[in-house]
């Protein structure tokens, strides 16, 4: 194993040594990793990180500073000229030898994971680890067929030409940890860059095996670097360091604030994918037992802590009472329970102060006048849960449209009921807060659907469906819900410069 105390084991080494052992720590102590090797933080400090569902620190994370960053950024400074001139068809063969070694330990990512964030394992065996490897192939793929654009006009030819742009830096939440580690580093390494990789100090481990598994896949030295640490002092270092030319950034609106900011200052290239207030449009046409599954699928899926959740339910009047009693009793069916146990479908939330961050709008949605028609507590399990942070899953009505636990993200277990009585009704409700990430409509009328999908302020619009993605397709918000896109060939523009080469056309 590697030694935490000083600069650890070559590339080489790491290859021989890590197989079967990709979560083991000396110490419980992660590392960062740095031009191809493991580091301990230069200043020694470490903080704890928990495991959710106990309530229990299990894992000290590197307090990392500006004296690791330096470091990693004069690695990546020293990789990129070869890096850049590796031919796409080897970087593309990386990326998906990645995949293949995350598959060949996918249940070392699904335990690793589910015991981070507290999410069940049967949510991290379906979608967090298979997107992971999906995202990595989608991204080899990209490597090998993204290109420019060819002009030609009667008295001139033109081509385009994209260029990596050099060092550059992703910033993942902890939600979906690997899964967005992968959907920023990916199209970054693909397109040639080399980078600086922050996950969340919140759920930091699977970051630091994907490292390992990078390292047993022969990245060089220096093209990825992982750095942990609170995002206050590391995030924000790397954000205004001068030789980082882009960022990446999945988060809070307000953080996402502040890194546009800063980044502004020095002309850095940032894509922003920030929070959302998603709404769940129901109409009276709509396939009833689709869309109620929907709804509740769209509120509490990974303990209503995905940005494409949907937090308001929106009820077309004349369905209201039938689909409330209905979305009552198919919320009571949610069992919650120990992540680790194969049966659980909902689990804890992330950490105790997002469940009490989650608890004070509850609070706040009665201070409102709303009432809580099921759930609004924390939940206790028995055994080794019983500390764990888990909220019940709660339905709200009674609440206007503009209120603050309508208006404001609760990033958690808790949507509200709301009434429409028109589609212009429904259209101005959902596009009333500050937010523009997604929305979902449900109705059997094709002509409806477009109709509202063209008026809606949504990055994305899913019909009588949620939360089905296509990773070539644009992704991205609206308004306050971000700036840019993501996606295949988006995400490979925004890790790319543009040069135009235009020459006369022969006589």
């Amino acid at each position: 194993m590697a030694t935490l105390s000083k600069p650890s084991n070559s590339v080489e080494e790491l290859t021989n040594s890590l197989t079967g052992e990709l979560a083991n720590f000396s110490g419980d102590k992660l590392v960062n990793f740095i031009d191809g090797r493991e580091f301990a933080p230069l200043s020694g400090n470490y903080f704890p990180t928990e495991d959710p569902a106990i309530g229990k620190p299990y894992l000290q994370v590197p307090d990392s500073d500006e004296q690791d960053l330096n470091l990693a950024v004069q690695a990546a400074r020293r990789a990129f000229p070869a890096w850049r001139n590796t031919p796409a068809e080897d970087r593309a063969r990386l990326l998906d030898r990645i995949a293949d070694l995350i598959e060949q330990h996918f249940e070392e990512f699904v335990r690793a994971e589910c015991v981070d964030t507290g999410k069940p394992l049967w949510l991290c065996r379906t979608t967090d680890i298979p997107r992971t490897i999906a995202n990595l192939r989608t991204f080899a793929d990209g490597a090998r067929t993204f290109s420019g654009e060819v002009f030609t006009k009667s008295a001139t030819r033109g081509y385009t030409l994209r260029q990596p742009i050099g060092v550059v830096a992703t910033i993942s939440p902890w939600n979906l940890p690997l899964l967005l580690f992968t959907w920023k580093l990916a199209p970054a390494l693909a397109a040639g860059n080399c980078v600086i990789a922050k996950p969340s100090e919140v759920t930091p481990l699977t970051a630091t095996m994907f490292a390992r598994v990078a390292a047993m896949a022969g990245v060089p030295p220096g093209v990825l670097n992982v750095l942990h640490g609170r995002g206050a002092k590391i995030g924000a270092a790397i954000t205004r360091h001068p030789d980082i030319a882009a960022i990446s950034f999945t988060g809070g609106t307000a953080t996402g604030t502040e890194i546009y900011s800063t980044a502004a200052r020095q002309l850095k290239k940032v894509s922003l994918e920030l929070g959302g207030k998603n709404p769940t449009i129901i109409f009276d046409d709509a396939d009833f037992d689709a869309a109620v599954d929907g709804a509740a699928r769209a509120a509490f899926t990974n303990q209503g802590q995905i940005c494409l959740c949907g937090s308001r339910i929106l009820v077309h009047a004349p369905l209201y009472q039938k689909f409330r009693e209905a979305l009552i009793a198919r919320t009571a069916e949610i069992q919650i329970g120990d992540p680790l146990d194969e049966t659980t479908r909902y689990a804890a939330t992330v950490s105790r102060p997002h469940m009490e961050k989650i608890l004070s709008y509850i609070d706040l949605a009665q201070q409102e006048g709303g009432a809580v028609l099921i759930g609004g507590h924390r939940a206790t399990l028995e055994g080794r849960c019983r500390n764990g942070y888990f909220i019940q899953p709660t339905l709200l009505e009674g609440l206007s449209a503009n209120c603050r636990t309508n208006q404001e993200e609760i990033f958690g277990p808790v949507a509200a009921l709301l009434p429409f009585a028109t589609e212009a009704e429904a259209l101005s409700i959902a596009n009333s807060t500050t937010y523009g990430l997604s929305a979902s409509v449900w109705t059997k009328d094709a002509a409806r659907a477009e109709r509202i999908s063209a008026h809606l302020e949504s990055g994305t619009v899913w019909i009588n469906c949620w939360n089905v993605r296509d990773l070539d397709m644009p992704f991205g918000g609206m308004k306050k819900s971000g700036i840019g896109r993501e996606g295949k060939r988006r995400a490979m523009e925004f890790f790319t410069e543009e040069r135009s080469v235009i020459a006369p056309t022969s006589n």
